[in-house]
């Protein structure tokens, strides 16, 4: 069965965000460390954002990186920064010839400064491209995230630049990382986990939540395609009845 043939393109997420998880287990029952599991989670990561384009998605989000994930020992974090290094290196001209544009969200300060040369580099080489948005969360954490808005926001009221009044959730998202990207529709976690552990806490509010128990280093295009059909045979509702929904059914943005 063509799974991708199978996809109502009238119904398909706009944005896509996936947690990328089970790289250490993974290697772990291969008797592997856990580098080697981050290796062979980057022919994932090929594979989906190559799927992703293919299927018509417009963004799609990965969680690659997280504050949190700095407290891991320190020979896997360098492992883990010189990896994504390369991989920018190797993948770039792909990204560009794909159409794909790339952006970063996240503490961009706190990574090393090479890897803050090879991304912008990156997302200047891409940045006139049209197709899929491809958006790496790299030292991200999404509480952080609400509380610099917060501040910001609060800031401006002191300043008298902004009235408490004015205050709502259209310009509170213009303080997000995720300002120019809409709030995904889908989100994904592989790995049998069941939290979403920090992410876009805030953009998930009404997102549809993908569980599965593959391994993201054995996560393929076919498996997205299944995440994606599940999504499709699911009725959001946002707060209505099923009647209301069948009477006038919400568009899929």
């Amino acid at each position: 069965m063509d799974l991708l043939n199978s996809l109502d393109q009238s119904k398909l997420p706009k944005h896509v965000a996936i947690i990328m998880d089970g790289n250490g287990r993974w290697a772990k029952e291969r008797g592997q460390d856990r580098v080697y599991g981050h290796h062979e989670g980057v022919i994932s990561v090929r594979e989906i954002v190559n799927a992703s384009a293919e299927a018509g998605i417009q963004y799609l989000t990965l969680y690659a990186f997280s504050a949190e994930n700095w407290n891991r020992p320190k020979a896997e974090v360098d492992a883990l920064m010189e990896l994504l290094v390369n991989t920018i290196r190797k993948e770039i001209e792909d990204l560009r010839k794909n159409n794909v544009r790339l952006h970063i969200i996240g503490d961009f300060a706190s990574l090393p400064d090479i890897c803050r040369r090879e991304l912008n580099e990156a997302m200047e080489i891409t940045a006139t491209n049209t197709g899929l948005n491809l958006v790496l969360a790299l030292s991200y954490s999404s509480r952080q995230e609400i509380v610099d808005a917060a501040r910001k926001i609060a800031q401006q009221v002191a300043d008298g630049t902004l009235k408490p009044a004015e205050i709502d959730e259209r310009l509170f998202q213009r303080y997000l990382n995720t300002a120019s990207f809409p709030d995904p529709e889908l989100m994904i976690r592989t790995s049998g986990e069941y939290r979403i552990s920090n992410f876009l806490l805030y953009q998930l509010a009404y997102a549809e939540l993908y569980f599965t128990n593959v391994h993201w280093p054995d996560f393929r295009k076919n498996n997205l395609y299944e995440a994606l059909l599940n999504y499709q045979q699911r009725e959001r509702r946002f707060g209505k009845t099923s009647e209301q929904i069948q009477t006038n059914t919400p568009q899929h943005v």
